[in-house]
């Protein structure tokens, strides 16, 4: 299984979502760090992804290429992250036929309603919950 981690700015998310699937996913389990920039990419390659690219057209050319995508939902709004967030980017996650799994953490203008508020370790939590199910969802598909 590959997983494709995106987040900009600082990076900060991306990488507790990285550490904490690195710790309780299986060996095999292959991290890419997609960053909107070098910064976003470090930190994630730093907490243990197995390789990282930056900028808008690596996210757009691997979107497609993995089998999970996650992060928080403004990957998925175009001109979210204090504008890092391009329409492209945004048409890239949303087009990729691989499931998505987006945190709801929103700054600015925009608000989830009926999403309770909870802390991002939290959150984290229960994403990395629904990712081992996935994962052991296909590896069922896949057994003889």
């Amino acid at each position: 299984m590959r997983i494709a981690v995106v987040d900009g700015q600082g990076g900060g998310v991306g990488k507790h979502i990285v550490e904490k699937l690195r710790k309780l996913l299986p060996e095999g389990t292959e991290i890419l760090a997609l960053g909107t920039n070098a910064l976003a990419t470090a930190q994630m390659l730093k907490a243990g992804a197995n390789e990282g690219a930056s900028g808008e057209n690596a996210i757009v050319f691997n979107a497609s290429r993995v089998d999970l995508i996650v992060g928080p939902v403004g990957i998925v709004v175009p001109h979210a992250m204090a504008g890092e967030l391009t329409p492209r980017i945004a048409e890239a996650i949303t087009q990729s036929p691989a499931p998505k799994l987006l945190l709801p953490l929103l700054r600015g203008k925009c608000e989830l309603v009926g999403i309770r508020p909870e802390p991002l370790p939290h959150l984290i939590d229960e994403l990395v919950d629904r990712v081992k199910e996935i994962i052991a969802v296909s590896g069922e598909k896949t057994s003889p």
